[in-house]
């Protein structure tokens, strides 16, 4: 029957993102500009106004990437940055696996394929350059259309920033086979040492062939204070990508609401207020995904040593034979099994375009902070946020479920 919709029961965009996790409470200095703003009576232009646009352009020049307002577009947060991004070039993407959750579905909307590309060893967030290679021509040679590359230098899921060289490598191919590149930096102020980690933008390397993409949920706003900017090349080409976007943007009726838009200027301003929270808050959050990843590596599972963000990302197929006992053969099984246990979301793989039998998952510091804004707080001021009583009752119940399965792969018996 026309207008029939397959029963597929996932539809073409699969394994969508789940919603947001608790954050910390909104800083009162924050929630006082967007409050002040409430009662305006103008709406934010399509792709942002002047106050915004400055905000960013002050942003990005203040980390090494001097921009002009002519080449930022500002909408409500990166999702519809990226469908109007992939929209406006048009063709195939290619997205490194695993990849952040919320990528993939903005391609599928669109009706165009995303094709996964293995990352290399060392981390997460760029495909590996043979690999990259490799699928291009691959694609090409089956009909497709590849002309788009998606990467992160701050990744989620895996926690990790790529090396400089390794960087450097996935550039070339990509921009060796004539594709575009759009470098997700959400997550780039939020590196957890960073006086030991380099992280540098693609931008910085090819200034005239990336197009940089920043959702201020990643370290600024609340998740749902949607807002987002893009950064393009100040070139003919990105004058003309910029445009598109923006044509897209207006058509989706994507605009920062005014008082979001005056939230979102004000943080990336960055005062002292807005700073020192950032910078107390990716302590928190590093605190505890090291002691996160030594319960992971004790029970036997695998994972990267975290270097930003607020999520790790951990491999259990050394577990197998253990969770197999248990009836958990997949990444949909893992999912469902650790969410129970551990009374957390804990999302698999598959969300994050790894194979469904890679039995992987993401873990996220946030529910180790407590249960409550207050509790949130106390963590956050704490001198030791593992000695308060519900930050350590988290961590031994991830270390005690996690624990079981490497007892039981230890005796070679059933679960206990």
């Amino acid at each position: 029957m026309r207008g029939r919709i397959a029963p597929t029961g996932h539809g073409p965009v699969r394994y969508a993102s789940i919603g947001p996790e608790p954050g910390l409470p909104v800083l009162g200095e924050l929630a006082a500009v967007l409050a002040a703003a409430a009662g305006r009576g103008d709406t934010e232009p399509p792709g942002g106004g002047r106050v915004l646009l400055d905000a960013a352009c002050g942003y990005w020049g203040r980390r090494g990437l001097p921009t002009a307002r002519e080449t930022v577009v500002a909408a409500p947060g990166p999702q519809p940055l990226l469908l109007a991004l992939a929209a406006a070039v048009g063709g195939d993407v290619l997205l490194p696996r695993p990849c952040p959750a919320w990528w993939a579905p903005q391609v599928r909307l669109l009706g165009r394929q995303a094709y996964s590309v293995p990352t290399p060893a060392e981390c997460g967030g760029v495909p590996d350059p043979y690999a990259l290679l490799e699928t291009v021509r691959r694609v090409r040679s089956e009909g497709g259309d590849p002309r788009l590359v998606v990467l992160s230098v701050a990744d989620d899921p895996t926690a990790t920033v790529p090396p400089p060289e390794v960087l450097h490598d996935a550039l070339e191919a990509a921009l060796g086979e004539g594709l575009h590149v759009v470098s997700d930096e959400t997550w780039r102020d939020t590196v957890h040492r960073p006086q030991e980690t380099v992280l540098i933008s693609p931008a910085e390397m090819h200034p005239h062939d990336v197009t940089v993409l920043s959702g201020l949920s990643g370290g600024y706003l609340p998740a749902d204070w949607p807002a987002g900017a893009a950064r393009f090349p100040a070139t003919a080409d990105g004058a003309v990508l910029r445009s598109r976007t923006l044509d897209v943007l207006t058509a989706l009726g994507a605009f920062v609401a005014a008082p979001v838009a005056a939230a979102a200027a004000h943080a990336l301003g960055e005062p002292t207020g807005i700073s020192e929270r950032l910078t107390a808050a990716v302590r928190l959050h590093a605190r505890v995904a090291d002691a996160v990843h030594q319960a992971v590596l004790a029970a036997g599972a695998m994972s990267r040593p975290p270097q930003t963000g607020r999520h790790l990302y951990v491999e259990m197929g050394q577990l197998s034979a253990s969770l197999a006992a248990r009836g958990v053969t997949d990444a949909m099984e893992l999912e469902d099994h650790l969410t129970e246990r551990l009374g957390m979301p804990t999302p698999g793989g598959h969300r994050f375009g790894d194979e469904l039998g890679a039995l992987r998952v993401r873990l996220s510091t946030g529910p180790f902070l407590g249960a409550t804004g207050e509790e949130r707080l106390a963590a956050l001021d704490a001198a030791d946020p593992l000695e308060l009583p519900y930050v350590a009752e988290a961590l031994r119940l991830v270390a005690t479920v996690l624990g079981d399965l490497r007892a039981d792969r230890a005796r070679g018996g059933p679960p206990r």
